[in-house]
């Protein structure tokens, strides 16, 4: 359903979602995170030992709670096993989002999420060796604030996630 239309004009309108890994020294651990594709802001998140399916519901939770938006929005993901459970694919109902999936094997699909990974990984979690599973926790959180309030991005006219957002509210107010 997306199909690759990845500029989006207004907040609330398409969201995309995906799982990532990171490695620390007691074993791994699990982000899923939600993307508003108007910003690139990351608007839920979760960090897991596992990637069951709730992994992705409290993520999705997250973001609900967070903006409180209208329904119709288009909720974007892989076809991975989370997000095409009954148990997703209900909550999604309960919402009222419309559930568009990658095509199979198409990854490039989903290329705006991918890219905060990659730019998570590239940018900061190379730095580190987690001793412990918390100690990566926290070094998520830090980089999730750090991304969605003082990391510019090109395609954004070089503004932050969260000042994007703001200076189009206020344009739309005035």
């Amino acid at each position: 359903m997306l199909n690759r239309k990845f500029n989006v004009s207004t907040v609330n309108k398409v969201w995309t979602t995906d799982i990532t890994y990171v490695w620390t020294n007691q074993g791994w651990l699990y982000l899923a995170i939600v993307v508003d594709l108007y910003s690139r802001q990351i608007i839920g998140w979760s960090v897991q030992d596992n990637m069951r399916s709730q992994l992705c519901l409290d993520a999705l939770a997250m973001a609900w709670h967070c903006r409180l938006p209208a329904h119709g929005i288009i909720h974007h993901s892989d076809r991975g096993s989370q997000y095409a459970s009954e148990e997703y694919r209900n909550q999604l109902k309960s919402y009222g989002m419309i559930q568009s999936m990658s095509r199979k094997g198409n990854c490039w699909d989903n290329s705006p999420t991918e890219r905060v990974f990659r730019t998570l990984k590239s940018e900061w979690l190379h730095r580190f060796n987690f001793q412990t599973k918390d100690d990566a926790r926290q070094a998520i959180w830090d980089y999730i604030t750090y991304y969605n309030s003082e990391r510019r991005h090109s395609a954004l006219n070089y503004q932050t996630p969260m000042e994007f957002e703001r200076v189009h509210q206020l344009k739309k107010a005035s």
